[in-house]
């Protein structure tokens, strides 16, 4: 009974992320983007430009423009995040029709671009968080991603790229320049969604002065450390290398308490993904 409400419960928050997700990216393009004639990439850019060519509802071509990356991305990757990304196209091509008869909220471009990247990046990256997408080029990107020595980003980036330089031709280039402005706006948005501001590093330090450093860590971050032993591959001398996990907004007190010990100790930093009760922080009395 609980394994059955736990997974209504986890449906139901991916069904309303998805939907205030599609809502969000709606008004990033049609209050703020499509007004000032500036596009988004992938294939909602090229329904853009298509809409714009034909004056047919935008909805329409982000719908239909997207079933063939659907298609073949069933039968590539799996049902469970095709479905999950047929969803939220579908709510995203409810919503752009929905808000199409209502202006712009500015003409100020700069303002369009900034404001629409940070609203449709929230959007998307929400839907991220959720388990879909709503670019079937970032299904192409995976399958490539997976037959070619080129990253999933590389190939999506390709894409947005020549996406974003036809749009040069449309609307004029000073608009291309800055659609590639919300671009970025908006990639840098969803990685934050995504990952959140709490992005977790794991830091390596080595230093000759590990037992002052892991009590000062310890003492004045929160933060569970742990000793790893090394050794040299050089000197073959034995060395002791202090391990901790900490979020992207402690690094730099971090650094600033190892360095106060030791300014010749070596900090290396790496994104990871955590899971798990242990990395939450101590309390601190």
């Amino acid at each position: 009974m609980k394994n059955t409400a736990s997974r209504f419960r986890t449906v139901a928050l991916k069904i309303l992320l998805i939907m205030v997700g599609a809502t969000l990216s709606s008004i990033g393009l049609e209050i703020f983007l499509i007004p000032n004639d500036m596009i988004d990439g992938g294939v909602v850019g090229i329904s853009i430009m298509v809409s714009y060519l034909t004056h047919l509802p935008l909805g329409l071509f982000t719908f239909f423009l997207n079933i063939p990356f659907l298609i073949l991305g069933y039968k590539q990757i799996g049902k469970t995040f095709v479905l999950t990304t047929l969803f939220a196209i579908t709510c995203l091509s409810v919503g752009v029709s929905l808000l199409h008869p209502i202006p712009g909220l500015t003409h100020d471009t700069f303002l369009a671009a900034v404001f629409g990247g940070i609203i449709n990046g929230a959007g998307v990256g929400l839907i991220i968080r959720a388990g879909g997408s709503l670019d079937g080029t970032e299904i192409v990107a995976i399958i490539f991603d997976k037959r070619t020595s080129f990253s999933i980003g590389e190939i999506v980036m390709f894409f947005n790229v020549f996406i974003l330089g036809s749009a040069g031709f449309l609307y004029g280039w000073d608009r291309a320049m800055y659609s590639l402005v919300t671009y970025f706006i908006a990639f840098k948005v969803i990685d934050i969604v995504v990952e959140g501001l709490d992005e977790s590093k794991a830091v390596f330090i080595v230093s000759d002065l590990y037992g002052e450093i892991t009590d000062a860590l310890s003492a004045r971050l929160g933060r569970g450390v742990t000793l790893l032993k090394g050794q040299g591959g050089y000197s073959k001398a034995d060395s002791t290398v202090i391990y901790i996990i900490v979020s992207r907004l402690e690094l730099a007190k971090l650094k600033s308490i190892v360095l106060g010990f030791d300014q010749d100790a070596l900090i290396t930093i790496g994104n990871v993904e955590v899971a798990g009760k242990k990395y939450r922080k101590k309390a601190i009395h």
